[in-house]
């Protein structure tokens, strides 16, 4: 977690200095300037965007009234995630071959299918919106189909930060912002620790122990929660 005081495009700059990887994201434009060639701090970045994002769209038109066209974007997204499942824990080599094999037919479709609906569709009525946001980010939801360790959406991400997200109100005239630093600090080891089955509790207090007991600075990799042990 890195707290920032603002939603500025440049805080992406700020916490991901040297970062040359995939972004995997929502539709949020301030990290565009992440994927430029005059982005400070590294290389370009490669921007996956999220099928769960381009999903609710569609679900969203559906569930205000009849929409066919909606329904049935739906299923074929559904279809998608049915071959996720089928493959997921697999290693990347596994899932990126799947995925060529099954998604790529099924995405070669869905792009027909965009293409015949948006023509037909007012771009401004909600169907049309729906269609465009897809469009849109259409290059990087289809990323998933060439790079195995990429998932369909970031839902995973979504979950860890939802907490955070719930409290933020009650939190907006708490402390200052040194403190929200350094609660991004402390959620990034809890998180990192449910990520590796490591009771969270267990591990800030064995660990702020060993610290108060003299624990080497220079061997503070040993006390990361990846490396813990009780």
């Amino acid at each position: 977690y890195f707290y920032a005081p603002d939603r500025r495009g440049e805080n992406g700059e700020k916490f991901l200095p040297g970062f040359n990887g995939i972004l995997q994201i929502d539709g949020y434009t301030g990290y565009n300037r992440l994927t430029k060639p005059s982005r400070k701090g590294g290389d370009p970045i490669t921007v996956a965007y999220c099928w769960a994002h381009a999903r609710r769209k569609l679900y969203e038109v559906a569930q205000s009234g009849t929409a066919p066209i909606a329904e049935d974007g739906l299923k074929q997204i559904a279809a998608l995630y049915r071959i996720e499942k089928d493959i997921r824990g697999l290693p990347p080599e596994a899932r990126l071959a799947a995925r060529q094999d099954r998604s790529a037919l099924l995405i070669a479709a869905f792009e027909a299918w965009l293409t015949t609906n948006r023509a037909q569709l007012s771009a401004k009525a909600p169907l049309g919106e729906a269609l465009k946001y897809i469009a849109k980010y259409w290059d990087g939801l289809c990323l998933f189909l060439t790079d195995g360790r990429i998932e369909m959406d970031n839902n995973t991400v979504e979950r860890t930060i939802r907490p955070i997200a719930l409290n933020r109100k009650n939190a907006l005239f708490a402390g200052h912002d040194d403190g929200a630093t350094n609660w991004g600090v402390i959620a990034s080891l809890i998180e990192t620790c449910k990520l590796n089955s490591v009771d969270p509790h267990a591990y800030l207090t064995d660990t702020v122990t060993a610290i108060v007991a003299g624990h080497k600075q220079s061997q503070i990799n040993d006390l990361l929660p990846w490396n813990y042990t009780k």
